[in-house]
């Protein structure tokens, strides 16, 4: 949805890019929510800092608002080191998109989104996986989160390939039987685990397909498939891992845990359950129910110095389902 801002009255942008689409969000100061468009997906690491600058400028256009805003707040996926941030201020900053621009990884996003308390931990599991924290006191954690360069294990991208390193194994003898030699040979509709290693080796299928056995390897582990369950017992230990290492950078023993991205947000589950059985003990979960790029336009009336109605009211436009306008 998206309405043209009349008056001349100063607007705030907040901008949540991914691998697959960026959304972005305009509303006023008080809290009016002007536009909320989705776009292309916007990973500086694929399409370099200019090119997500492009695709958040198409989307403003589309969403029909004045430029600069008062304050734009920009979380993008490909934000992961300082190089990365400093590349993508830069970008954004020659578009004079705001007044003021905040960038930063777009895991912020959804802390942002999930929780409003001053002391919390958001960790994201969707294609890959992060976690990003802030105390109330101002300290912040974050991490490169780059995979397994930086000791990262996690997300159905790994997650599906581990699958189907393991359903290979289960196949021809070397290891546990397993279900999900099934359901790897279902998946990519061949006759053998072997068939569909070859077809991924050589680029037969794409590789999208292989993390799209995450949610398979879930249902297996629910089932009770002893292979499935090791896969997901080792998913929700580094996602516990990750937030106790994030309550002691920031120095808390108690904060709100969002919970975030497409392996997460169901809320229920095999691997919900075990996420919250490793949760430290000071741990409060929240699962997000509303889009990250809430937690963008929030941030950025944060800055704007917006009173708390402005931000319940801005909340309570996405309190019905809303959609956005797609590009």
């Amino acid at each position: 949805m998206s309405r043209r801002l009349d008056g001349g009255r100063k607007t705030v942008l907040g901008v949540d890019g991914g691998n697959s689409k960026t959304e972005l969000v305009a509303a006023t100061l008080d809290g009016e929510l002007l536009a909320f468009v989705r776009g292309p997906g916007s990973n500086s690491h694929g399409v370099g800092a200019e090119g997500a600058a492009d695709v958040i400028g198409g989307l403003i256009a589309e969403a029909g608002v004045e430029q600069p805003a008062a304050v734009g707040a920009f979380f993008l996926c490909g934000a992961d080191v300082p190089a990365d941030v400093a590349e993508l201020q830069a970008a954004v900053a020659r578009r004079g998109f705001a007044d003021r621009a905040l960038v930063d990884n777009d895991t912020f996003a959804l802390l942002r989104a999930g929780t409003d308390r001053g002391d919390a931990v958001a960790v994201v599991c969707g294609s890959g996986i992060n976690c990003v924290g802030r105390a109330a006191g101002g300290r912040v954690a974050r991490y490169p989160a780059l995979g397994w360069e930086t000791g990262d294990w996690g997300g159905a991208d790994m997650l599906g390939r581990d699958a189907l390193f393991l359903a290979a194994r289960a196949e021809d003898g070397r290891g546990e039987p397993s279900e999900l030699v099934d359901a790897v040979r279902a998946h990519f509709g061949v006759g053998s685990v072997e068939e569909a290693g070859v077809a991924v080796h050589y680029r037969h299928v794409p590789l999208a397909r292989v993390g799209e056995l995450a949610p398979l390897v879930v249902a297996a582990a629910g089932r009770g498939d002893p292979v499935a369950s090791a896969l997901v017992e080792r998913l929700a230990t580094e996602i516990g891992l990750l937030v106790r290492r994030a309550f002691a950078d920031l120095g808390v023993a108690e904060a709100d845990v969002v919970l975030g991205g497409g392996m997460l947000t169901s809320g229920s589950g095999a691997l919900h359950e075990r996420v919250l059985e490793r949760l430290p003990g000071g741990a409060t979960p929240r699962v997000l129910g509303s889009p990250p790029v809430l937690g963008a336009a929030l941030a950025a009336l944060d800055a704007a110095g917006a009173p708390p109605a402005a931000h319940e009211r801005l909340r309570a436009a996405f309190g019905n389902d809303l959609e956005p306008d797609a590009g």
